[in-house]
């Protein structure tokens, strides 16, 4: 979902609990300072960690009511209540960041520096009224997420990848590479898996092309998704892995874990940074060839960022037919030229030619997806790779998004079949897979 850059204040979050979540005035900041403090002398943060979160929680906001009251505190009930909650949040979550992560229509939290903080809603960018205290208090909470995955995060190592509980992808990075301040990004991790149903009641793809490119996950063919940052590349991954059959066995490597597949035999793979001593450092390569060992039915990547593509080639090339990857490309054919590039990071020199006699055999259809200007994410193009002719590959454009322009804010358009039948349809026939020639808009039927 494209941002919409015009800044726009607003409140967090919508809900129940959102007075006891809103900004604090400097008369409950400095409540909410003197408590924590107190709170943290008296109380055994250790014991905590060990007990029930909700039983924990329950003593927290015990103890911070009978410290507000031994303390004469000049605030009313909701006022307490609020810098209770501020306490609690600060304890056992994110701090701050707690009102937000509890607002399902987040999409992404932006933290630049400790006074601005902006989601994503619906597509659209917002600046919140969100703040931490200081520098040191956002990066006590980064520290916190990081910790809990077992990375890092200081001068020796200021930039780190890591994951919440409930899955969302986290980036962190911070001073001296970050000049004004320690910067946060969460993407979300969406707790309701969609289902490829959704994608068409919300106008992302047609369903036509969704018809075909179930039959295409079903019949082993290698898929490549494109698309740029945020435009919805792991989410269509996760609707596709969902048509793999549940009697195979599945090996999914990533960065960060994030894809949530179903099925029953699943081999959940994460890279490892290095540590304080740059050494145990695990890579996607690492991982994809350690894989090939393990007797995947498919190989699912979150991500091709580099010299994996090779392996990744070499194993779509080699009998791991139906995986699944994604690659950032803002076209089908920069795709293809992206992963060119990345198998140059292996050190390894191919003739050109033959390096793209291998892409063009272990990469079967490039599905290209894109975050509009109103917000909304939209497959825009399914493209076929055909082979080579000279020293150029072949692609055959089976699905198009057909744009008519901009109305209200909102781009019209549809995803429309370009009259093309792919040669892989032969190849589906064969796997007792059908798919009537009308869905590619082929009047010969």
């Amino acid at each position: 979902m494209v941002a919409n850059l015009n800044e726009q204040r607003i409140n967090v979050p919508a809900g129940a609990d959102s007075q006891s979540n809103a900004a604090l005035s400097k008369t409950e900041k400095e409540w909410k300072l003197k408590i924590h403090d107190r709170l943290l002398k008296i109380m055994d943060l250790s014991l905590i960690a060990t007990i029930e979160e909700n039983l924990a929680r329950e003593q927290i906001r015990e103890t911070g009511r009978r410290l507000l009251e031994d303390e004469a505190a000049p605030l009313n009930v909701e006022q307490r209540r609020r810098v209770i909650k501020h306490i609690e949040d600060e304890v056992m979550g994110l701090g701050p960041l707690e009102p937000l992560l509890a607002d399902k229509k987040v999409a992404d939290i932006l933290v630049n520096g400790a006074n601005q903080v902006y989601v994503e809603r619906r597509g659209k960018m917002e600046l919140t009224d969100v703040k931490f205290n200081d520098d040191q208090h956002l990066l006590n909470i980064i520290d916190r997420i990081v910790s809990s995955v077992g990375r890092r995060v200081d001068e020796s190592s200021p930039m780190v990848d890591a994951r919440l509980k409930d899955g969302s992808r986290v980036n962190a990075i911070i001073p001296p590479l970050a000049i004004d301040g320690p910067m946060l990004s969460i993407r979300r991790f969406a707790v309701e898996r969609l289902k490829m149903e959704e994608l068409i009641s919300y106008g992302s793809i047609s369903p036509d092309a969704a018809t075909v490119l179930q039959a295409v996950v079903k019949g082993r063919l290698n898929v490549l998704i494109s698309g740029g940052t945020g435009a919805g590349k792991t989410t269509l991954l996760n609707v596709f892995s969902g048509y793999i059959p549940t009697t195979e066995r599945i090996v999914t490597i990533e960065d960060s874990a994030e894809l949530q597949l179903q099925q029953p035999h699943v081999v959940r793979l994460e890279t490892r940074p290095p540590n304080i001593e740059g050494k145990g450092e695990v890579t996607q390569r690492d991982l994809l060839r350690n894989s090939l060992r393990m007797r995947p039915d498919r190989i699912v990547v979150g991500e091709v960022r580099g010299a994996e593509a090779l392996d990744m080639l070499q194993a779509m090339n080699t009998g791991h037919d139906g995986s699944l990857t994604t690659v950032h490309a803002n076209t089908p054919r920069d795709a293809l030229g992206r992963i060119e590039s990345m198998v140059s990071m292996t050190g390894i020199h191919f003739p050109i030619k033959v390096l793209r006699e291998q892409i063009a055999s272990a990469i079967d259809i490039v599905v290209q997806v894109a975050r509009h200007e109103d917000g909304k994410r939209r497959v825009i193009s399914v493209q076929e790779v055909n082979g080579m002719e000279g020293d150029i590959i072949t692609m055959s454009e089976l699905f198009r998004f057909d744009r008519r322009g901009l109305e209200n804010g909102i781009v019209q358009g549809e995803l429309k079949p370009t009259g093309i039948v792919p040669a892989f349809h032969q190849v589906l026939q064969s796997k007792a897979i059908e798919l009537p020639l009308k869905l590619f808009g082929s009047r010969m039927f």
